[in-house]
């Protein structure tokens, strides 16, 4: 999971470990793509808007190096992203995007591919 927000962060991946997943969080888009490069992980929550060092960013660079379509990542985003730009995300090779504030629910579904 990366994101920005340890507040977030904290509380989805109890919630995710709580329902027998292991996660790994990252607070930073830099630090996330380093441990993407180097690490398989079966989901990649991603969040769009962090300073510095955007999701988009980290896709971009997926993208450059050949191992964006290696994994499957998940957009989540609060902020207005216009579905055309999702739609560009996914042609690229993202898997979906969900909106803040999820569910929990819907996050665990999501997660497992249900």
């Amino acid at each position: 999971m990366i994101d920005d927000n340890v507040e977030i962060t904290n509380m989805m991946s109890k919630f995710l470990r709580l329902n027998g997943h292991d996660c790994m969080v990252s607070n930073d888009g830099r630090n996330g793509l380093v441990l993407i490069e180097n690490q398989k992980f079966d989901v990649v929550l991603l969040d769009i808007a962090m300073p510095e060092f955007t999701g988009y960013d980290v896709v971009e660079q997926l993208n450059k190096n050949g191992k964006l379509k290696e994994n499957k990542i998940i957009l989540f985003t609060a902020s207005s992203v216009s579905n055309d730009k999702i739609n560009e995300m996914i042609n690229k090779g993202v898997h979906s995007c969900l909106r803040k504030p999820i569910g929990l629910d819907e996050l665990l579904k999501t997660v497992e591919g249900k």
